[in-house]
């Protein structure tokens, strides 16, 4: 059995917490590829990754939630696709295990395409694009496959077999984001997400982004899931860091990491199995995530 499970079988954990608006901190303009950045300055991306694992996290996620083919090719990067998730999943590896204990996700964002008959992804082409990420996310050592911020299960599914052809063997997470009317952008609601993604074998299951912390529809959809899930799946949820607000001519968000920790300590009471955090969060939330479950 996975290490992975083994884990979650014993104790709550915490994964970690935003990549984009801490590499925007760091200088990343809005137009940039945070994906290069793990061959053009590594040690920065390092440096996010080591805090978060030194505020607790158990999970860290590689920077390469925009690695697939189409997503870099608005960079003119899609002919480094291998490379620049190999360098991503090596990184992690290296902060990883610096920290015994710690787990790197092999992060896989949304294509940016529609599933047919709205677009023009199929089942078979999107397996081919995810498969290709895959392939240089397992060539750095990841130890699992993170597809999240997804709002249709087809593509999911799709991710889901590219995984398991590209990835064999690793646990597959899974997350999907909904809105405040408890469904993603397709209309997938909690329960319905488990349901699906498990028949599929996936056995890390759950949701990010969203809605912040501070609303009763983060404990309604953590609370579907965890009633959803068959024996043998795990739930996570990685809430946004409260909402944004525009001050001057940038977003801060506003959720503190107090908020955050009695957010987890709520998911732990429910059942939930790993708890982080999504955009606007910082180490400080991690932190604070790690203790609130501990």
């Amino acid at each position: 059995m996975s290490a992975i499970y083994e884990a979650l079988a014993q104790a709550t954990l915490a994964s970690d917490g935003a990549m984009g608006t801490m590499l925007q901190d760091r200088g990343l303009t809005d137009g940039g590829a945070p994906e290069l950045w793990n061959v053009e300055k590594p040690a920065e991306i390092d440096a996010v990754l080591e805090a978060y694992a030194a505020a607790g996290a158990r999970f860290i996620t590689t920077n390469t939630f925009g690695g697939t083919h189409g997503r870099l090719a608005m960079h003119g990067l899609e002919d480094r696709v291998f490379e620049l998730n190999k360098a991503g999943a090596e990184i992690a590896r290296a902060v990883a295990d610096r920290h015994p204990g710690c787990f790197v996700m092999g992060d896989i964002g949304p294509s940016g395409d529609l599933m047919e008959p709205m677009g023009e992804m199929t089942l078979e082409s999107g397996q081919a694009l995810f498969a290709e990420q895959i392939r240089g996310l397992v060539a750095g050592g990841v130890d699992a496959i993170l597809i999240e911020t997804m709002s249709d299960l087809g593509e999911v599914e799709a991710a889901v077999n590219a995984a398991k052809e590209a990835a064999p063997g690793l646990p597959i997470i899974a997350t999907m984001s909904f809105d405040t009317n408890l469904r993603t952008m397709m209309g997938v609601k909690p329960g319905m997400a488990v349901t699906h993604l498990a028949a599929l074998g996936v056995r890390i299951i759950g949701a990010n982004c969203g809605r912040g912390t501070d609303e009763m529809q983060v404990m309604v959809i953590a609370q579907e899931m965890v009633n959803a899930r068959p024996d043998g799946v795990f739930i996570i949820t990685q809430s946004n860091a409260g909402l944004p607000k525009l001050q001057g001519d940038e977003f801060i968000y506003d959720g503190t990491p107090e908020e955050m920790a009695k957010y987890a300590a709520k998911m732990k009471a429910m059942g939930v199995n790993i708890v982080g955090s999504c955009c606007g969060s910082s180490p400080a939330h991690t932190a604070a995530i790690a203790a609130a479950l501990a």
